[in-house]
């Protein structure tokens, strides 16, 4: 009996562990804004690094990519919202794309944008919509995703 409850210990200490500690996930999940439209870049996924994130701490977001017409010259637009009960607009932001990329980018490439959010930032669920925009303001591709910042700070 006394081996049944140690092993019955054991199991429930490993199921107790495997829930504190973050799953390896290689790609978080994206959704295009808008649904059934295509997207001249279409999007396969996007690694964060580190996940969750650290207020105060470099983070990484790299978007893997694809497209059959060449991208010569764009802008990354970024909108960032915080979810407490509804989703609060708390940053935005505007980058050559081609400084997120090498350019002319065709067939599959990654834009990566790093950027080190202020230790202030609230712990908590935020999502980014990415927007890519080419030449003549032409929409290439708009995703979404979710994304966690922790609570750590760098000292």
């Amino acid at each position: 009996m006394a081996s049944k409850q140690g092993l019955l210990l054991a199991l429930l200490a490993a199921v107790a562990v495997a829930c504190l500690v973050p799953a390896a996930s290689g790609a978080t999940a994206v959704e295009y804004c808008k649904k059934g439209k295509n997207y001249p870049v279409k999007v396969s996924g996007v690694e964060i690094v580190p996940d969750p994130v650290a207020p105060g701490q470099p983070a990484t977001f790299k978007v893997n990519a694809s497209t059959d017409k060449p991208i010569k010259e764009g802008k990354l637009v970024i909108d960032v919202k915080y979810w407490v009960i509804f989703p609060i607009p708390v940053h935005s932001e505007t980058h050559d794309i081609c400084q997120e990329t090498t350019c002319p980018a065709t067939g599959d490439f990654v834009i990566a944008h790093s950027q080190t959010l202020p230790s202030y930032t609230p712990p908590g669920s935020y999502t980014i919509t990415m927007t890519m925009k080419g030449d003549n303001d032409e929409e290439l591709s708009c995703i979404s995703f979710g994304f966690s910042i922790g609570f750590v700070a760098s000292s």
